[in-house]
């Protein structure tokens, strides 16, 4: 079994419903509503909100010591043009713009947002990682 993956990536929120408004507001269709804890589908992977509380429990950490930390989730797209369409959706649904559409030094074009939890999103396009049909890296 390859080790080079992601199943599952799951992010702690304080409002589930709001957290849940915001990624379907972004066109994520919701494939499991478990109360503290829903799952989109992804192509091989599943991307999931969970209560703090819920993660706290969990994963045995108080809840003050769970933060977003230093990464980011990132979407990339075909087109500078796509990129300035989903930072304008993301922002309409309720985002922080934390840097605004940009042509980058290594030759793409990226933006940067904060849900409303704080997790950081990158919206870009990289011209040297097309995409397939799927919108997956090809």
């Amino acid at each position: 079994m390859k080790t080079n993956r992601v199943t599952l990536i799951t992010l702690g929120v304080r409002d589930p419903a709001r957290a849940r408004a915001y990624y379907e507001a972004l066109g994520w269709v919701l494939e499991e509503d478990l109360g503290p804890t829903v799952f989109y589908a992804m192509k091989g992977q599943k991307f999931g909100l969970f209560t703090l509380d819920g993660l706290a429990r969990e994963t045995g950490r108080p809840v003050a010591s769970l933060k977003t930390g230093a990464a980011t989730l990132a979407q990339t797209f075909n087109s500078p043009d796509e990129v300035d369409a989903m930072f304008a959706k993301a922002v309409a649904a309720g985002a922080e713009a934390v840097r605004p559409p940009f042509e980058t030094d290594w030759g793409g074009y990226s933006s940067y947002v904060a849900d409303p939890d704080g997790h950081l999103w990158e919206f870009a396009h990289n011209p040297f990682w097309p995409l397939d049909e799927d919108g997956l890296i090809a």
